[in-house]
């Protein structure tokens, strides 16, 4: 069916969002069959953009997600205006408090310490909130004993929190590095886009760094570089694929082969473990 079908047929009954145009190659696809096929593209194999709930929902055993520290919200440290609002908005459209969500799970039936950002949260931009998360994440995989897995996606530091988010680097970066003092697995995931101080701290010091086929990965956006330097860029400089062929990445694969390929990283790198009972606010052992 043409794009041109397609808008005919919704203006004639068809219920909206059954269809939906591959941001890529611009087919259109039935939206049953995209989320049979995880959100990629039949024709081009394009890697559509998943939401934080959409993520954990195909890479999380079915039913293990645990979720924490849900309500945390941004203080707005620097009282920038318009800020709160913002906020407020992007938390109605998007249902979450903040662009980092975290919990824990089971993949492949290994316990793990589960954390996602969400690009539709302010470009999945790293505050205190992001920040905070993921040093809470890294405390509970410490806690229990078990391995943290963390997929990114990030335009970058988020500029309504000034030099406090710029800190998150230094702080995440810490995080990981008692993760590894401890001989923790620490894995990492990059989707599509993931840039700037994200990429630059916690995003590229996984033991294992998985990227997905075809996401944009790199610190600046080459738009940025061309335009400071003057210079023309080669094509696919900022692709997992270039990140893969000059060593920043271990591994680029399509999606479907994504949590398969989890599953035999966390048996390996599990084995020598022993995870510790989940400990539940107020101090309740989880079996």
């Amino acid at each position: 069916m043409s794009e041109g079908q397609a808008q005919k047929a919704g203006r004639e009954g068809v219920p909206d969002g059954l269809w939906t145009k591959c941001r890529k190659c611009g087919e259109m696809l039935y939206q049953r069959e995209l989320e049979e096929n995880l959100y990629v593209c039949r024709r081009c194999g394009d890697h559509a953009r998943l939401s934080a709930r959409q993520r954990i929902a195909i890479t999380a055993d079915e039913g293990s997600f645990r979720e924490r520290d849900q309500s945390l919200r941004s203080a707005d440290p620097l009282g920038f205006p318009g800020y709160r609002e913002k906020l407020a908005d992007y938390e109605q459209r998007s249902g979450l408090a903040d662009a980092m969500v975290w919990g824990e799970c089971t993949i492949g039936g290994r316990p793990v310490v589960l954390v996602v950002m969400d690009f539709g949260f302010m470009g999945g931009s790293m505050g205190a909130v992001v920040g905070e998360k993921f040093a809470r994440a890294a405390e509970a995989a410490m806690a229990r004993r078990i391995p943290l897995v963390v997929f990114t996606c990030s335009g970058g530091a988020r500029m309504q929190e000034g030099i406090v988010s710029l800190m998150q680097m230094a702080k995440t970066s810490a995080m990981v590095a008692r993760l590894k003092k401890q001989g923790l697995p620490y894995v990492t995931v990059a989707t599509d886009p993931l840039t700037a101080g994200v990429f630059a701290s916690f995003a590229s010091l996984g033991d294992i760094a998985i990227a997905e086929e075809g996401a944009l990965v790199g610190f600046t956006g080459p738009r940025v570089i061309e335009a400071a330097f003057k210079v023309k860029l080669p094509p696919g400089t900022h692709t997992a694929e270039f990140q893969r062929a000059r060593g920043m990445v271990d591994h680029v694969v399509s999606r479907r082969e994504l949590r398969p390929l989890l599953t035999r990283a966390l048996t390996l790198l599990s084995g020598n473990l022993s995870p510790q009972p989940t400990t539940e606010p107020g101090g309740s052992a989880a079996p």
